[in-house]
């Protein structure tokens, strides 16, 4: 079957410096986030106080420093260029030009959206792209929904959109929007808004471009310019640009054959608003917004500027549609808007559907195939320019005041050779419109189906010289660089690797090479006592324990069962990397031996030490006294199962050929020896032996504990009726079960790890289990769920736990999606029900969606388990003799 969309992506390596290096169809993507206020890079404060440093308020009135954001836009791979849409209801005191939500401070449960979009559809090239939004025509309850949430209690739910009536009546607006390229610089916009209501409405909408201010900062920077140009057959944009060239924005007439006005501005800050100062232009970056809404003279009459809309007011009977036209091309042209501008977004949607069904796995249900390809396209969204420069973000732009003295020693200080602008796959393009690390490991396994090249560029990225730290640290997220996340990269990078063929060896030597720079800086960090017990402290699972992992009391220390399961897991990945590539380079042989080493003494410590409980055969935390006392936290949580994660199925034969080279290694106890019936015999290399395995899984699958109908707990809801408490110095630490948003804020508002369902750790427990199921087949069988007598395989228990996650989004029999909750249009509405919005984690008894709601980041693993269905482990690992 001709596939174009395949053949745009899959002809290109993976790029050496930046996305056109890979493909000229990168060009322009949906790299412009839904929000860019009340970040870290904005922040210029004393105190480090992001949230309100630039609040929603002044980000229609304040010029970005480091990225912009728009409404369903688009931009240029270095968001030099920017489109998006703004729109006015009429009743609206600003103009909708971004996503409005509300700040960590300000949510009764942290960061959160207070809007309904979805990213309907997408294909890696950005050919074709689909963006919905449901905008309401009474005003925007801004103040309420700030003002609700904050007196609303942690054991309260959050105070919505669609909770403040604003839907009601069906008063609202269906705003679609469709990208199609007609090569890789002529891109056709068509824009539908449906009037959902029972009475016609008018709406302004507003197309808008815009150059990303890169003048303000340094003295004598170019400044680009937008002008009105004259083109048949509509009205044109001319765009200017030293690095992009000329081109020109066309808009078609209205549905009534009228011209759409057009208005201009600088995208400079309005200091006088903000600020009280004098203003540096009469037309500052809210001008179109306060002539449009209070009739201000603040459009540039010249019709010139560095910002500019096309500005259509069109009135809609009820139930119907209008469609706009647009083109983003190097020329205009008379026909810009005839048959042939049709045809492009025909073409491309139907290769859209071309690819997807490529992807699809034979006899996937309609309803899978709507999941997987919804979950791909919010990945693809996802792609966002992230710009900076931590370096001149210390220390303060040449043309601007100096930012306070105390700042030069605050957040990521330690970070001054850090200097991005890349596009990367962000877990959230509104609340997180930055990189995690270990999230963005998750999001390559997914996008490896979509585009290998670009799922490696994300591995590489991190671990390129602007973003590794020179001590081989790689950094954990903004907000701070210097915590860590769990060193997921090197299964990742194998899992890639796997995706796309086991071919490109070029790939796993490069990113080999600066993972063991990365692993050599855990164990000279992380190890205090240099026991082979990891510390790692936060390490992204945020409040699951009864302490702040990263500051503990006076003291003592914390020996954590993840930390160092983690770094079994990597030691484990690294060596499986080393045995890959030592088939096409010997010398490798020695590293091959060095990870099987360095394995043997984290599985000593991890196996002799207090970790293990024997009477609840399972793993925990302990906390160290300075007297040498241990203090074990007695909590059954997702900690004690990521010792099943470092565990590998070797041929006995295979592993042999390594131990001999071994001089540490000692002889397998025979605990670790599995045999098929066939005879065939295998080792089962990992830090918990295989009576502790079985253990652990007797909690895992137990429906009392962590086994919940549409996955697994990250607390055991035994929990529930047996709540942890330790006596510490000077107060009592304890956890108890929340299935759903947590009830501390030790880490934020958003951290709610005791008791919801996560996806990622989900997911590796499966394809954890599709690894024993692939070497010992039907010799292994576990009692699934505990207490119901029957036995099966663990590949039957992974495709059970695919189902369950799966069925998150699937409508049950009752016609709901457990994950919409109890949302009467998210669950009934035709017009709502079939647009997924992609959660962060899930209610763990009942499946409602909670957290960012566009979190197709790690979620979108759902996509990837349609996707790939099965398990297509890699052949058998030949050790070099």
């Amino acid at each position: 079957m001709n596939n174009p969309e395949r053949e745009r992506v899959a002809s290109f390596g993976p790029p050496e410096d930046g996305l056109l290096d890979a493909s000229p169809w990168y060009l322009w993507g949906p790299y412009l986030s839904e929000r860019a206020w009340g970040t870290v890079r904005e922040d210029y404060s004393g105190g480090g106080t992001a949230w309100e440093a630039f609040p929603h308020d002044h980000a229609r009135s304040r010029a970005y420093r480091w990225s912009e954001d728009g409404l369903g836009g688009i931009c240029d791979a270095q968001q030099r260029l920017c489109f998006g849409f703004a729109l006015w209801n009429g009743q609206d005191p600003i103009l909708k030009e971004r996503i409005f939500g509300l700040t960590g401070n300000e949510g009764n449960h942290g960061e959160d959206a207070k809007e309904y979009w979805w990213y309907l559809d997408a294909v890696p090239s950005h050919a074709w792209l689909r963006w919905r939004y449901h905008y309401p025509q009474r005003a925007f309850p801004y103040e309420r929904l700030v003002a609700e949430n904050r007196t609303r209690s942690r054991q309260e739910p959050e105070f919505e959109l669609l909770d403040t009536g604003v839907f009601d009546d069906d008063r609202y607006w269906i705003v679609e929007a469709d990208y199609a390229k007609a090569d890789p610089t002529d891109v056709r916009i068509r824009v539908r808004l449906t009037n959902a209501g029972p009475e016609a409405a008018t709406i302004h909408v507003l197309p808008t471009v815009w150059y990303r201010n890169t003048w303000s900062w340094e003295a004598g920077a170019p400044k680009p310019r937008l002008a009105h140009v004259d083109v048949a057959g509509g009205s044109g944009i001319g765009i200017e640009h030293e690095n992009l060239g000329p081109l020109v924005l066309q808009a078609a007439p209205a549905p009534d054959g009228t011209l759409p006005a057009q208005l201009y501005c600088e995208n400079e800050t309005n200091t006088q608003r903000l600020f009280g100062s004098p203003p540096a232009t009469a037309y500052p970056k809210d001008g179109i917004n306060d002539h449009i809404v209070h009739g201000a003279g603040t459009v540039n009459p010249a019709q010139e500027g560095t910002k500019a809309a096309f500005w259509y007011r069109l009135t809609v009977p009820p139930g119907e549609t209008v469609e706009l036209s647009l083109r983003l091309a190097p020329d205009a042209g008379p026909d810009a808007f005839g048959p042939a501008f049709e045809e492009v977004l025909t073409q491309r949607r139907d290769e859209a559907d071309t690819f997807y069904a490529a992807l699809t796995p034979p006899g996937t249900s309609a309803e899978d195939g709507m999941i997987m390809r919804q979950g791909f396209a919010g990945m693809i969204w996802g792609k966002q320019f992230y710009h900076y420069d931590v370096g001149r973000w210390l220390s303060g732009d040449p043309a601007q005041p100096p930012p306070p003295p105390g700042r030069r020693l605050g957040r990521n200080a330690g970070w001054r050779h850090l200097d991005a602008s890349d596009i990367m796959s962000m877990p959230d393009p509104w609340e997180y419109p930055w990189f995690a690390a270990w999230d963005s490991a998750f999001h390559a396994v997914a996008l490896a189906h979509l585009d290998p090249a670009f799922a490696k560029y994300q591995l590489i990225l991190l671990c390129r010289e602007w973003f590794q730290h020179p001590n081989g640290a790689i950094p954990a997220y903004e907000w701070a660089f210097d915590d860590l996340n769990p060193p997921v990269q090197a299964w990742a990078a194998l899992q890639v690797f796997q995706i796309d063929g086991r071919r490109d060896i070029a790939f796993l030597t490069r990113v080999f090479s600066k993972l063991v720079l990365n692993f050599t800086w855990w164990v000279n960090r992380e190890d205090a006592e240099g026991n082979n017990l990891f510390e790692g402290g936060f390490l992204g699972l945020d409040n699951i324990g009864p302490i702040d992992r990263s500051h503990l009391p006076a003291g003592f220390s914390l020996e954590q069962s993840d930390a160092t399961a983690w770094m079994a897991f990597y030691c484990i990945n690294l060596l499986e990397m080393a045995y890959e590539l030592a088939r096409h380079n010997p010398a490798l042989d020695d590293l091959a031996v060095k990870f099987m080493e360095h394995f043997g003494l984290i599985s000593e410590a991890m196996h002799g030490k207090d970790l293990w409980d024997d009477n609840d055969g399972f793993y925990y935390d302990v906390l160290r006294g300075a007297d040498g006392s241990a203090v074990p936290l007695r909590v059954r949580s997702m900690v004690g199962i990521i010792p099943l994660f470092s565990t590998k199925v070797l041929h006995e034969e295979d592993f042999q050929r390594v131990r001999r080279r071994c001089k540490s290694l000692a002889e397998i106890p025979e605990e670790h020896v599995l045999t098929r019936p066939d005879g065939e015999r295998f080792v089962g290399v990992g830090v918990a032996a295989q009576g502790r395995v079985r253990r652990v899984l007797t909690h895992l699958f137990d429906e009392d504990s962590f086994l919940s109908p549409y996955g697994l707990r990250a607390l055991s809801r035994w929990h529930a009726q047996n709540p942890f408490s330790v006596e510490l110095p000077g107060y009592t630490a304890s956890v108890g079960y929340e299935p759903a948003e947590s009830s501390t804020g030790m880490f934020g508002g958003n951290s709610n790890w005791r008791g919801p369902l996560w996806v990622p750790l989900n997911y590796l427990v499966l394809r954890t289990l599709e690894d024993y199921h692939s070497h010992l087949g039907e010799s292994m069988k576990i009692e699934y769920p505990t207490g119901s007598g029957q036995l099966r395989t663990a590949g039957e228990i992974a495709e059970d736990l695919r189902q369950r996650m799966l069925s998150l989004y699937r409508r049950g029999p009752d016609g709901r999606r457990p994950a919409h909750g109890w949302v009467r249009p998210l669950q009934e509405d035709p017009r709502w029900r079939d647009n997924l919005l992609f959660y962060e984690y899930f209610h763990a008894d009942n499946g409602a969606g909670l957290g960012a709601s566009h979190q197709t980041g790690w979620t979108g693993l759902l996509a990837e388990l349609v996707a790939r269905p099965t398990s297509r482990r890699p052949e058998r690992l030949e050790a070099r003799s």
